[in-house]
């Protein structure tokens, strides 16, 4: 019995794709971002948990077939025909995933917490072009898909079970360990270019040192603790709650000194305390202790010096953050900030000022706002 071969028409679109493979994943990979950026919102939102859970699915289905589509039994196979797609595939739903962490955790009054995070998501959005194979390198591959796969475990472990601690950030890591691993061992089977490309042990080494770094930054404080975010920190004059609502009198900035809240310069009233309200992002029905650190420094000793540590219960489900505030009354002048940070001290973010003690200020500059 004599096999016809069927031949495939190419669509132009296809034709396209083929003849600017070299810039295309990075395309798709930008589109996921930017996609992402217009259409999620909160952590635990039923449409959110949806969309981040099929990211990770096709993502995965992705990366198997691509590895296992130039087998023989692939061949006159849909899937043959639009090979070309399958590493945009994979870099429009990494690109998905990773857009989606910087969304929820630049929510964040200080960046320092996340700079980590940027620092990984450039090295995924340009890795492609520092590898001579792009996406078809088998540890560029596998080590980003480990990394997405740990970084989405660790907010959605937390979302289903309401819970947060280091205890479940372990539990997420091995998971990951566990998914990862078990992708790796079906490819490695039933791929021979895996077989012939890969070193398993080599691979093996790189998940295992991407897993210790992730854990390593957690354990120095260098990633948020998610799925928390601080989403407002300011310095104020004055907090009255009425009806559930926060009334917060601060001073602001410059009109062109967009990036902050509140004036970095607070003229404080003589024998007037100092407030810090904070509005906290968690998950529905996730409880948590949180504390606001207050550290002023001291220039004789050029060192941050611990004073009060305040704390408050929050509850997760408010769309704009779980409210709270902490004030001071025995103050001095100098450069102070409050970190807000959870009971295993792992910081969720900064409010820095400077105290300037007056008996006249600009009320021109003073703001009311409800939140």
């Amino acid at each position: 019995m004599i096999k016809k071969r069927i031949k495939y028409k190419e669509s132009y679109f296809y034709k396209q794709v083929k003849k600017h493979q070299k810039y295309a994943p990075l395309l798709f990979f930008i589109g996921g971002f930017v996609w992402d950026s217009l259409t999620l919102g909160r952590i635990d939102r039923f449409y959110d948990i949806v969309i981040l859970c099929t990211y990770m699915t096709l993502l995965t289905i992705s990366i198997y077939i691509y590895n296992l589509v130039d087998g023989d039994k692939w061949k006159n196979t849909l899937f043959r025909k639009y090979e070309a797609y399958l590493p945009l595939g994979i870099q429009f739903f990494l690109g998905g995933l990773t857009s989606a962490y910087v969304i929820y955790f630049s929510r964040s009054v200080s960046l320092s917490k996340t700079a980590s995070f940027f620092l990984i998501l450039l090295f995924l959005l340009f890795a492609n072009e520092f590898f001579k194979k792009r996406i078809s390198n088998k540890y560029l591959q596998f080590g980003a898909y480990y990394f997405v796969n740990f970084t989405f475990l660790s907010f959605f472990v937390p979302v289903i079970l309401k819970k947060m601690s280091t205890e479940i950030f372990i539990i997420s890591g091995f998971i990951s360990l566990i998914s990862t691993f078990l992708l790796i061992i079906l490819v490695y089977r039933n791929s021979y270019s895996t077989r012939t490309e890969m070193v398993k042990w080599k691979m093996i080494g790189l998940i295992f040192s991407i897993y210790l770094l992730i854990n390593t930054f957690y354990y120095f404080r260098l990633i948020p603790p998610v799925p928390l975010a601080l989403d407002k920190g300011l310095v104020a004059h004055n907090i009255k709650i009425e009806n559930g609502n926060y009334t917060v009198s601060y001073e602001v900035d410059e009109w062109y000194v967009f990036w902050r809240d509140h004036k970095i310069d607070f003229n404080r009233n003589l024998n007037k305390p100092v407030y810090i309200f904070t509005s906290i992002f968690a998950p529905t029905d996730l409880k948590k202790k949180i504390y606001h650190q207050w550290k002023w420094y001291n220039t004789n000793t050029d060192e941050w010096q611990n004073l009060d540590k305040i704390g408050f219960e929050i509850t997760g489900g408010r769309d704009n953050g779980y409210r709270g505030y902490s004030f001071k009354n025995n103050i001095i002048d100098g450069e102070w900030k409050v970190e807000v940070i959870t009971e295993e001290g792992l910081v969720l973010g900064v409010v820095g000022f400077n105290i300037n003690t007056s008996n006249t200020i600009n009320m021109h500059k003073i703001v009311q706002r409800k939140f």
